[in-house]
């Protein structure tokens, strides 16, 4: 279960939340640290893989850990490339540990249940497992009990083509049975990568069809949907990618702009220059709905339109409410 944090933390989310609402969003709760480029798959949908594999050295990962700790970020995640090959991943998870936000830790890992998760899982309040078809690595929902039992709130993260609609339900009950939560989300378009997109109401229909069957296990919101057809505002700057280089990418990674050296200047300063301030700007007019998950669907974590929603399978989960349960082994999961 994911630890408690200071209540200061709290009161100053809440004051920035209130400050988001009057002068309008510019505070991030949510941070995406791709802690390498490095990864030991190449899929057709990502373009990390195509990126300078060099890493940080561990001094200035932490400094960026820190930084993020004096911010209103509420959650970093650790994600890559793939995490698991940087020899000082403990080292950043215990740095992380001592920071004022809760830790996520995003992995698609054909091995996974070769490291040790029992000292891992200390630093890790989220633990979110990559699985499907692009990954070809559908294995590991065979794993997906075990990784379920070492005290992290586990989440399969699965990206969705066009090909792989069909096969979404049957991936739901198995996380279902092994007690995971699961989120849908769509393989988007990216720079340098084969264009997957699914056909966006198709994958819309389906998902909220999945979540009407199984709203406690589906953490896909609903208000992602409506924000990728708004013309423009759908997604907001509330939350951040740092890239593997140390840059953050600001406003956003899609439009590949970069800000400010993490290990160099402090976030909370920045956000309130006017270059920070301009960036937001393009953000709020850009009209490519490109449909980037973390940038339409976070905010609905923090809308009061949308946030029961979004939170449901949380609470659902959190106060230990029985889960439905599957009645038949999944046929893709032995892909």
């Amino acid at each position: 279960m994911p630890r408690k944090l200071p209540v200061q933390k709290w009161m100053k989310t809440f004051r920035c939340w209130v400050d988001n609402s009057i002068r309008g969003v510019r505070h991030p709760f949510y941070a995406s640290f791709k802690v390498t480029n490095r990864c030991q798959f190449t899929c057709s949908f990502c373009n990390i893989w195509k990126m300078d594999k060099k890493d940080l050295d561990t001094e200035v990962m932490v400094k960026i850990l820190q930084n993020l700790g004096r911010s209103s970020v509420l959650l970093v995640s650790f994600e890559g490339g793939e995490p698991l090959l940087r020899k000082d991943i403990l080292e950043l998870l215990q740095e992380a540990r001592r920071q004022p936000f809760y830790v996520m830790f995003t992995t698609s890992q054909k091995n996974i249940d070769k490291y040790p998760w029992l000292e891992y899982a200390k630093y890790i309040d989220f633990l979110e497992i990559s699985i499907d078809e692009g990954h070809d690595n559908l294995k590991l929902f065979h794993k997906l009990k075990e990784m379920c039992g070492f005290g992290m709130d586990v989440t399969v993260q699965t990206v969705v083509r066009e090909e792989d609609l069909d096969f979404m339900e049957e991936k739901v009950l198995a996380c279902i049975e092994a007690g995971a939560r699961i989120l849908l989300m769509p393989a988007v378009v990216l720079e340098n990568s084969i264009h997957s997109y699914p056909p966006f109401q198709k994958f819309e229909v389906e998902v909220k069809r999945l979540k009407r069957k199984y709203p406690s296990s589906i953490i896909t919101p609903n208000g992602y949907f409506r924000r990728v057809r708004m013309k423009t505002g759908g997604c907001q700057p509330d939350n951040l990618v740092i890239n593997a280089d140390g840059t953050l990418a600001y406003p956003c990674r899609p439009r590949e702009d970069r800000g400010i050296r993490m290990d160099e200047v402090d976030l909370t300063s920045y956000l309130e220059t006017p270059a920070a301030i301009d960036a937001r700007k393009v953000m709020g007019s850009c009209e490519r709905q490109c449909g980037w998950y973390q940038y339409f669907a976070t905010p609905a974590f923090s809308s009061l339109r949308d946030m029961p929603d979004a939170i449901y399978p949380y609470v659902h989960s959190f106060l230990g409410l029985k889960k439905v349960r599957k009645t038949a082994e999944p046929a893709t999961v032995s892909k």
